[in-house]
Order: C-alpha cells, then sequence, then structure tokens
C-alpha cells in the first residue's frame, strides 16, 4: 500500500503465506484507489526481462535475452527450468513473468497475454499454468478471440487428488473443477499447443521458432 501510495508503477510481491483475505482487500483497494499501479504477486518469483531488468529472485544467469519467446507462469519452479531449457537450445525470452500460485493474483495470465501480443519483440508465448481456479480456462478464452501468437502450454498437477491443496494456496481441484485435464482440453480447444511435461513445452516452442517473424 505505500508503494501504491507513492505512486511506483509496479509493485512485485514476492512474499508467501499472505492471507487470502489480505490479498483480496488489498488488490480491491489498489485496483479502485490507484489504478496506475500494477500488483505482480503474492507468493511469486518476480518478473525479468533478461538483460534488461530482473525484479524477484528468477535466476538472470540462465536465462538467454533477447526473445523471441514471452513466458507466464503460476509456477516459479516450472519457470526456472524453462528458462534454462530454453537457454541451453539457444532460445531467447523477452520478458518471463512469474504471477505467483495465490488465490487472488495482482497480475493475470490474460494481462500478461494481452501484453505479450501487443508487443512486437515477442513472437510466440509459453504458458505454465497449474491446478484450481478457472484462470486457465478464461486463458484459453483470451487466446482463442484475441491472439494471433503461437502458445505453448503446461498445466501442473495431473494426478493431484481432489479436495487436497497442492504447494500453491491456489492450487486446490473442488466441486470437480480446476482439474489439470479439463484446463488443458480448454487449452488445446483454444489452438494452443499443450505439452505433457515443462521439457515438451520447450521442445513444442524450439520446433515453432524457426518459423517465426
Amino acid at each position: 500500500m505505500e508503494a501504491a501510495e507513492a505512486g511506483l508503477d509496479l509493485v512485485v510481491v514476492i512474499t508467501e503465506g499472505v492471507p487470502a483475505q489480505d490479498e483480496a482487500w488489498f488488490y480491491n483497494k489498489v485496483k479502485r484507489d490507484f489504478p496506475a499501479t500494477r500488483i505482480l504477486g503474492p507468493n511469486c518469483p518476480g518478473v525479468i526481462s533478461p538483460g534488461k531488468a530482473n525484479i524477484g529472485f528468477i535466476p538472470a544467469e540462465v536465462a538467454k535475452p533477447g526473445g523471441p519467446v514471452g513466458i507466464v507462469s503460476r509456477s516459479g519452479t516450472l519457470t526456472y527450468q524453462v528458462l534454462a531449457e530454453l537457454g541451453e537450445k539457444g532460445i531467447g525470452v523477452t520478458t518471463c513473468v512469474g504471477i505467483g500460485g495465490d488465490p487472488v493474483p495482482g497480475t493475470s495470465f490474460i494481462d500478461c497475454l494481452a501484453a505479450f501480443q501487443a508487443d512486437s519483440d515477442t513472437k510466440a508465448v509459453i504458458m505454465f499454468g497449474e491446478i484450481g481456479g478457472t484462470a486457465e480456462e478464461e486463458a484459453a478464452e483470451f487466446i482463442a478471440s484475441e491472439m494471433d501468437k503461437p502458445v505453448a502450454a503446461y498445466v501442473a498437477g495431473v494426478t493431484a487428488p481432489a479436495g487436497k491443496k497442492m504447494g500453491h494456496a491456489g492450487a486446490i481441484v473442488s466441486g470437480g473443477k480446476g482439474t489439470a485435464k479439463g484446463k488443458m482440453e480448454a487449452l488445446r480447444a483454444a489452438g494452443v499447443h499443450v505439452g505433457l511435461n515443462p521439457t515438451e513445452v520447450g521442445d513444442l516452442i524450439a520446433d515453432l521458432v524457426p518459423t517465426l517473424r
């Protein structure tokens, strides 16, 4: 709140364990009273544009600058993995955003997908989702209607049991909703290249990169 009151454009909240009630309170207050301020997080690794800026703790040494791939992810660990694997393949990244896995994220998949769609340097996008909530299904609708850039995705939690929180506070399948299978089906229906593991997503993007202009 102090950062928003000071007029900062971007506030990165890496803190884990923020109560959902508090997240909802400051998200709505900032959106209402300080609409020029964007919150990233909570419970996120931050954002990096390799070679330009890094806010948070995404390991810059594994990221290759220059694009043409943008990354948005609910999972910090998978973010680091795909950055490293793309770097090993010689594929650069324009910007990588960890939005966090809490129930009330300040920045959504759609926010990032829209920014990547508008960014002339980003030619393809990797999206890492996970079980719980409906963010991936909403992102699928956006991709189908608003994006013409290729998107590859992976959804973590295929074997997660219903009703059990898995890792992130928002990663819980409840009422038969929020399953990895349902999210993967929605993404495939939107034309997204869905991998069965993070490495496969990197391979899918690597196959696409030579065709990008």
